[in-house]
């Protein structure tokens, strides 16, 4: 097995979101909404640097970009608004990002648009817009009613080079590309070609104007946030099965998923993004309307130490004591913004490739006793108990286990939207 292979499970690995009964749940104090009409981001996406595909994830077209070529991307919001917006970014750009042109219109079957429904988006009350390396850019407000949970398409035209995109490798969702200029085009048979599972420049959509949505909670996290080991194409992630709870029980409130598969919380990768300390205050305190966050963090930290680069950074040996300290600078950043954060501890990881040793296992039961106990979040969903065999509390139960004794299923993942819903007031 080669090095690059070995790593796929410890990379792809996520904070196991394990779901818990409301018994398990401390409940967190109440999410204060925002005055009707701000906005609050609906869909979002945690971006990272440009890399090649690889077996596990598929390929991508991030690495040459785009030229002449429109891209097609399907996203489920998950607030309701008269009025919504998109925002793209060129954070991990090469070059200056020029778009020729963008449309927003209400999803149908595949890459196909209901006829009708295609709006032209505007930067500045113009078509096109060019992004600088490094910066986002949010469109002009479009009047468009969206309810909770549909689904929207969003068409990127690039006439010229792009450059490397900026982009999210696993997606679980069929993005589409087309030659050349097919923005008002409502069929999806010129996207029939080349498809991919990743997102490019496309980083949120918020929603405005609706009393059904008054902020958003952001998940944040690594590969069980982002949903591996869910149903690809079946929005079957935990954050979606959170954003259905809330919807079905009337709570006024987004879910937007901020997890990197593969992530860690205390140190930068060049396939797997930067430290979560680090992105915390772009991923989850710059989305708009936030009102509460929901970390996951730290396993990938635990598993992967020690291992070398491998071409995506090495992996520090690390301790109880340094996550615990990572830990507090998210909450410590959380509380100036008046932000609820919610923690959660880590599912067992016996059996777990790579993952699985007595010393491993020693930092995670103590960082899990922190959170557990040492009453600095806001909340704590004490996923390790939730989600542990009851026959053996280290390893994970096999009602939840994907098959590589780390990530969840789809019935994980809906257990973990359960336990995650009742600490949110």
């Amino acid at each position: 097995m080669s090095a690059r292979r070995l790593l796929a499970p410890l990379v792809a690995l996520a904070v196991l979101v394990p779901s818990i009964p409301a018994s398990a749940a401390t409940a967190a104090r109440p999410v204060h909404p925002a005055t009707t009409g701000g906005w609050s981001s609906a869909w979002a996406v945690a971006h990272h640097d440009p890399v090649p595909g690889n077996a596990w994830d598929g390929p991508n077209w991030s690495m040459d970009g785009f030229t002449n070529q429109s891209v097609r991307q399907v996203v489920r919001v998950s607030g309701a608004g008269s009025v919504l917006r998109i925002r793209l970014s060129n954070r991990y750009g090469t070059q200056p990002l020029r778009l020729t042109g963008a449309t927003i219109g209400r999803s149908d079957a595949g890459a196909a648009v209901r006829p009708g429904s295609l709006r032209a988006l505007t930067f500045d009350r113009r078509l096109s817009t060019t992004l600088p390396p490094g910066t986002e850019t949010t469109s002009d407000p479009l009047p468009l009613p969206v309810r909770a949970l549909d689904a929207l398409t969003v068409t990127l035209y690039f006439a010229g080079a792009s450059g490397p995109a900026t982009f999210h490798q696993s997606g679980l969702t069929t993005t589409y590309r087309a030659h050349g200029d097919r923005r008002f085009d409502h069929r999806g048979a010129a996207f029939a070609g080349e498809t991919s599972q990743s997102w490019y420049h496309l980083a949120g959509v918020d929603v405005a104007g609706s009393p059904h949505t008054r902020g958003t909670v952001v998940t944040f996290g690594d590969s069980q946030t982002d949903g591996y080991g869910s149903t690809p194409g079946a929005d079957n992630r935990y954050p979606d099965e959170l954003a259905e709870r809330l919807v079905a029980t009337r709570r006024p409130l987004a879910v937007v998923n901020a997890g990197i598969s593969g992530n860690k919380l205390l140190a930068d990768s060049p396939c797997y993004g930067e430290r979560g300390v680090g992105r915390f205050h772009r991923d989850v305190l710059g989305q708009p309307g936030v009102r509460a966050a929901v970390v996951l963090l730290g396993v990938n930290d635990i598993g992967a130490g020690g291992y070398p680069d491998f071409g995506c950074g090495a992996s520090p040996v690390v301790t109880a004591t340094d996550l615990i300290a990572g830990h507090r600078a998210l909450i410590r950043a959380a509380r100036v913004r008046g932000i609820t954060v919610i923690g959660a501890t880590l599912p067992p990881i016996k059996n777990a490739q790579g993952y699985d040793s007595p010393e491993k296992e020693a930092v995670r039961d103590e960082l899990n006793h922190w959170i557990r106990t040492g009453g600095e979040y806001d909340a704590v969903v004490d996923l390790d108990r939730v989600l542990a065999d009851p026959t053996d509390p280290d390893a994970l139960n096999p009602a939840y286990d994907h098959g590589d004794h780390l990530h969840l299923n789809d019935a994980g993942a809906a257990r973990a939207a359960a336990a995650v819903a009742a600490t949110i007031r």
